[in-house]
Parts: C-alpha cells; sequence; structure tokens
C-alpha cells in the first residue's frame, strides 16, 4: 500500500498517537502495562521478538528521573561511561544532545549523538535512550532519521525514544548553509513528522511536499512504536508541539509559562495531554557558588539560548555575545545548587507536582561521577526512584 502523506499538517492517525503515547507512558507507570504490551503488527519475526522480550522494569514506575549525557561537554567515550554509571545509580533515562557543535567554543566537544546511543543501549539496560533534540529537517533527512531510529530500537526494543525540534543555526546553517525563518523551520518540522511516522507504519511512501520529496520504504520497521517527543519553548512552539508530538521536551520556565499553550494545542488535535509524556531538563550543581559559576562559563547561552544565540551559526561567536551579555549569576538563578539533597529533591517534586513525567537532570560540572553518586547516594531513594 502506498499512502501519500501530503504537505500539510500530517496530524497522525487516533489509533497511531495513542500506540506511541502509550508505550512511553507505559515507562513511567501512567498506564497499565498490559496496554502497552500489544504485539506490533509489523511481520510475524518482530511479533515474535516482541513476545519473547522480557518486561522492562520501567513500566512499574509512575515517574522517571533522567539524566543528561552532553555532547558539547565530554567526548563521546566519557558519554558511554556517564550513561553506565547514571543507569547503575538509578537513573532510568538517558537523554543526549544532537549537535553538529557546540552552543559555545568554550564547551569542547561535539560527538554524533547516534553514535553515542548505539553504545550506551548496549551498556545501559533496562534505562529508555533517546535525543533532546534531533532536527530532522536540514543536517538529517527525515528519512534517514526514521531509519536510523527503527534501526536503534530493533537493537534496543521499547527502549528508544525520538525527540525532535525545529534546530539551531550552529547546527543547521552550519551544516548545511540554510537557515529559514521560524514559520518555515516548523513547516518542515510538522512535514517532517508525518514522513518519519508514515515510514514506520511499514507501508511504501509516496510523498511530494512543500519541502520533501519521498518516495521510499522501511524495510526494518520498529518492533514497537516510538514515542516522539516534541521540543518547544515559546508560546506557539509549545501550541505546535502540543497538535503533532506524542509528548513534550521543555524547560522548567517555558514550562510554566506556556503549559496551558502546550495543552491547548494536544486538546486541539483531539489528544488528552494527561496522557502525554512530558520531559523537562533540570539544570543541576552540586557544590557550592563556586561550582557553580565554573560550570555556568559552559551554559552562559543558556538565558538567550533560544531567544537569540540559535540565530548564530558560530560557537565562539555565542561564547563572546553571551560573556558580554550575560550575568554568570543570571544563568544558575534557578539551578538547585548545594548539597543539600532536600534542595535537589524540591526541585524535582516540584516539575513532578507541575505535571512533568521526566525530569531530565542536567550538570555543567566537569566531575560527572560526583554528581551522579551524590544522587545515587541521597536523592534518587528518597523519589522512591528504583534502578
Amino acid at each position: 500500500m502506498i499512502t501519500d502523506v501530503g504537505a500539510a499538517g500530517f496530524p497522525p492517525s487516533r489509533r497511531e498517537l495513542l500506540k506511541s503515547t502509550t508505550a512511553f507512558m507505559a515507562a513511567a507507570g501512567a498506564v497499565s502495562t498490559a496496554a502497552a504490551a500489544q504485539p506490533p503488527t509489523n511481520t510475524a519475526t518482530q511479533q515474535a521478538e516482541s513476545a519473547n522480550r522480557p518486561a522492562s522494569s520501567l513500566q512499574h514506575k509512575k515517574r522517571l528521573v533522567g539524566y543528561m549525557l552532553a555532547h558539547e561537554q565530554f567526548t563521546v567515550p566519557e558519554l558511554v561511561r556517564i550513561g553506565d554509571w547514571a543507569t547503575h545509580a538509578g537513573f532510568n533515562l538517558l537523554a543526549t544532545s544532537d549537535h553538529l557543535q557546540p552552543w559555545q567554543a568554550n564547551e569542547g566537544h561535539c560527538g554524533q549523538a547516534w553514535v553515542t546511543l548505539g553504545a550506551v543501549g548496549e551498556r545501559t539496560n533496562p534505562a529508555w535512550i533517546g535525543t533532546t533534540v534531533t532536527c530532522p529537517t536540514l543536517r538529517y533527512n527525515p528519512a534517514v532519521v526514521a531509519e536510523a531510529f527503527a534501526s536503534l530500537s530493533l537493537l534496543y526494543p521499547g527502549r528508544v525514544f525520538l525527540g525532535v525540534g525545529s534546530g539551531e543555526s550552529l547546527n543547521e546553517e552550519a551544516g548545511t548553509g540554510i537557515w529559514p525563518k521560524w514559520p518555515e523551520r516548523w513547516d518542515r518540522l510538522i512535514e517532517a513528522v508525518g514522513i518519519i511516522r508514515s515510514l514506520w507504519s511499514g507501508e511504501r511512501v509516496a510523498h511530494k511536499g512543500k519541502y520533501y520529496n519521498v518516495e521510499a520504504q522501511l524495510y526494518d520497521l520498529p518492533p514497537q512504536p516510538i514515542p516522539l517527543l516534541t521540543a518547544a519553548n515559546g508560546r506557539k512552539s509549545m501550541r505546535l508541539a502540543g497538535q503533532h508530538g506524542d509528548g513534550l521536551i521543555t524547560d522548567p520556565r517555558s514550562w510554566k509559562q506556556y503549559k496551558s499553550e502546550w495543552e491547548g494545542g494536544a486538546k486541539d488535535a483531539g489528544k488528552n495531554p494527561a496522557d502525554m509524556p512530558v520531559l523537562i531538563e533540570q539544570f543541576v550543581v552540586v557544590g557550592d557558588k563556586n561550582e557553580a559559576q565554573r560550570a555556568a562559563e559552559l551554559w552562559r547561552f543558556l538565558p538567550k539560548g533560544f531567544k537569540k544565540y540559535y540565530n548564530v551559526a558560530d560557537p565562539a561567536e555565542i561564547q563572546k555575545q553571551a560573556d558580554n551579555e550575560v550575568p554568570r549569576d543570571q544563568v544558575f538563578s534557578e539551578w538547585p545548587v548545594g548539597t543539600d539533597p532536600a534542595i535537589h529533591i524540591e526541585a524535582i517534586n516540584k516539575l513532578f507536582d507541575s505535571g512533568a513525567t521526566v525530569v531530565n537532570i542536567h550538570s555543567g560540572q566537569s566531575d560527572q561521577k560526583k554528581v551522579i553518586d551524590f544522587y545515587a547516594s541521597s536523592v534518587l531513594p528518597k523519589l522512591g526512584i528504583r534502578s
């Protein structure tokens, strides 16, 4: 069967959306394990593989605490080790940034995210793994993204999610020479999401759209639906993310300001936002103000990252502008900073109470083991998080 996914909004079918959302929410304990464990309908072989797959312990958890693997700050081998430490410590989701270049030149690194996920997945069972976020519009063709994540899901069935977003100049313009205005970037993202979902369905896709022409079929399909989460941090993008994603990826401030927009977008598309995962990235520092200041030097762009610097292609220029425009203390003014576990527990519980289902911990400190060990001994046990 050939599916023409057209050029417009590409809302997923209600059935496919429910399947994808159920798969992810089962990991957070928000739906029954039985509902999430329905066998896939791709091929007899895949059905058999799915039936024989051991049940993930994550299916019994109500909430997830993740750990960020920052390609900007560490090499791929280091990230694999960090991921290993994090899952043994009790973190049950690992997210990776997906960049061509770091945000700031002084961060110093930028390995390929999908390579990292392949290596991390082998060493970190049963953690969920995925990107926050991949841009499937310019640097990557959406058909290639569909193939890559289908392949990852065959390696690690039921453990892969895909986070998507509209991109940054330091990746898309730097890698392709193309950097359209915001409305086109989101139109491209919506079109790309439709293509990815159609290819994951197993049908042959004949798509002649505004930005992409795809005539192809995936022959190795995901053994079960891959949750597709959409990143957003502004009023318009939050509503669009609610309309077109299976869930949301955002930051604490955006969630507080625009939660109603995301919920409204989901409802506009006939979805119940209460059934959709919300991943919020929370920066933390385990240490004193000096430690926070050192971390802030590497992440100084954050307060203006998605207001201004996302339009700058050169990491050295972003670093220069951020150094001149963003006071260092402003960077960590809303981070939990300290070695009192109560500070960190309060921040996480506040996000959970606000509706987050995944709190993704991100530390800009050089000593990641220190952060992970602290959370393992003093924070995660008090949240009821089990490895």
